[in-house]
C-alpha cells in the first residue's frame, strides 16, 4: 500500500507541472527516447507503442516546448497566416482558418495569424516574420499581379503559399478561385432571365482576381448580347459607400437590370441600394453574388448565389506549403476551384 501511495504522489507531482517528454515517459515506463521517437511517428517503433505513447500525451494536454524545437532544430512548427482585419463579414476568414487548422491538427505545426489592414504596407507583416525568424512557413492572401510579398518571400527561401496568384512570371504555390468563370456565369444567368444592362461590383483593380472577374463579365456581355452599366465602388468600399452608389444607380435613367456582386458582405449592402431605391430584387433587377457563408438566401431568397469554399481553400494551402516545407517544387502546388452554384434557376 505505501508503494502505491508513492506511485500516485509521483503521479500528482509529475502532472502538477507542464507535461514534458519525460512525464510521459514516466507515465508509459517507457524511456525518453523511445517517446520522443513514437510522437514523431518514428518507423522502427511498433504501431502499439505509438498509440499508447499518443494516448498518454492527449490525456497530459502535452505541448511541445516550441522554444526547445527551435534550439534543437531550428524550426518554430509554426504556419503564419498574413490576414487582412478588413476581410469579409461574413465568415470569410474564419473559413479560411478552419480550413488551414484541418491540416494542420495532424502534423507538428500551429497556425499563427498575423492580423495586417490592407490600408496598410502590406510588405509590414511578411518583413516582421522574415526577420524574426517566427515561422517555417507563410500564407498571404489579396495577391497582386506582380505582389512584392512574394518575391521577397521567394528570394529569402521562405515556404509560402498564396489565396490568389501573380500574373508576372513567378511560379510559386497557390490556390485560387475560377473568378473569370464566375463572371462568366454569373451574366449567363442573367441574361437568361432576360437581363440586358448588368452592373458589376467588383474588386479593388490592384488585385490579380480583378482582372479574372473583369476578363470573365466582359466576355459574358459580348457572348450573351448584354451591355455594362458602370458602378463607381469596389467591394473594398466601405458597406454604406455601397448602399448609397447602388441607390443613386438604380435612381438614374439607364439603371441596372442585373448586378454581379464580387463578395457576399458587399452584395447586402446592394440589397439595402435597391430596396432604398424603392425597387424590387427578383423583379426589377436580379443579382447574383459570390458567398463563403450560405447566409445570402436566408436574406433575400432571390439571390442567385455561387459559393466559394473559402476552408477548402485554406486546406489547399496548408498542404501546399507543408509540402513546399519538404521540398515540393512550387509548380506542383498549384490548384483552382470552380463555382458551384447554390439556387435552382427560376
Amino acid at each position: 500500500m505505501e508503494n502505491k501511495g508513492n506511485l500516485g504522489g509521483a503521479v500528482a507531482e509529475a502532472t502538477r507541472e507542464r507535461p514534458t517528454l519525460k512525464t510521459i515517459a514516466f507515465m508509459t515506463g517507457l524511456g525518453v527516447t523511445t517517446v520522443s521517437r513514437a510522437l514523431k511517428d518514428a518507423p522502427d517503433i511498433g504501431a502499439e507503442t505509438k498509440e499508447r505513447v499518443r494516448m498518454v500525451a492527449r490525456q497530459l494536454g502535452y505541448q511541445p516546448n516550441r522554444a526547445g524545437v527551435r534550439l534543437r532544430t531550428g524550426k518554430t512548427n509554426v504556419i503564419a497566416l498574413v490576414l487582412s482585419i478588413d476581410e469579409e463579414i461574413m465568415g470569410f476568414s474564419s473559413q479560411m482558418v478552419f480550413g488551414i487548422s484541418e491540416v494542420l491538427s495532424g502534423t507538428p505545426y500551429h497556425i499563427v495569424v498575423t492580423p495586417h489592414s490592407h490600408s496598410k504596407d502590406p510588405m509590414l507583416p511578411v518583413r516582421y516574420i522574415l526577420d524574426t525568424g517566427s515561422a517555417d512557413g507563410v500564407i498571404i492572401s489579396r495577391i497582386e499581379p506582380d505582389d512584392a510579398r512574394v518575391r521577397l518571400l521567394t528570394e529569402r527561401n521562405m515556404p509560402f503559399a498564396t489565396h490568389g496568384r501573380t500574373d508576372a512570371g513567378q511560379v510559386h504555390p497557390f490556390h485560387d478561385f475560377d473568378n473569370e468563370a464566375f463572371a462568366y456565369q454569373a451574366v449567363e444567368k442573367l441574361v437568361a432571365k432576360g437581363r440586358k444592362r448588368i452592373a458589376l461590383l467588383q474588386p479593388p483593380s490592384k488585385l490579380t482576381y480583378y482582372t479574372h472577374t473583369r476578363i470573365g463579365f466582359q466576355t459574358g456581355l459580348h457572348d450573351f448580347g448584354a451591355e455594362e452599366v458602370p458602378l463607381r465602388v469596389t467591394i473594398d468600399t466601405p458597406l454604406e459607400e455601397i448602399r448609397n452608389a447602388v441607390e443613386a444607380t438604380m435612381r438614374s435613367p439607364n439603371a441596372p437590370d442585373g448586378i454581379v456582386c464580387s463578395a457576399g458582405s458587399a452584395a447586402i449592402a446592394v440589397n439595402a441600394g435597391i430596396e432604398a431605391a424603392g425597387r424590387r430584387l427578383g423583379h426589377d433587377v436580379d443579382m447574383v453574388s459570390k458567398e463563403s457563408t450560405p447566409i445570402l438566401n436566408w436574406i433575400r431568397p432571390e439571390i442567385i448565389t455561387v459559393y466559394e469554399d473559402v476552408r477548402h481553400a485554406g486546406r489547399e494551402m496548408a498542404k501546399a506549403v507543408i509540402a513546399r516545407i519538404d521540398g515540393v517544387e512550387p509548380e506542383l502546388l498549384q490548384s483552382i476551384s470552380q463555382p458551384v452554384w447554390r439556387q435552382r434557376d427560376r
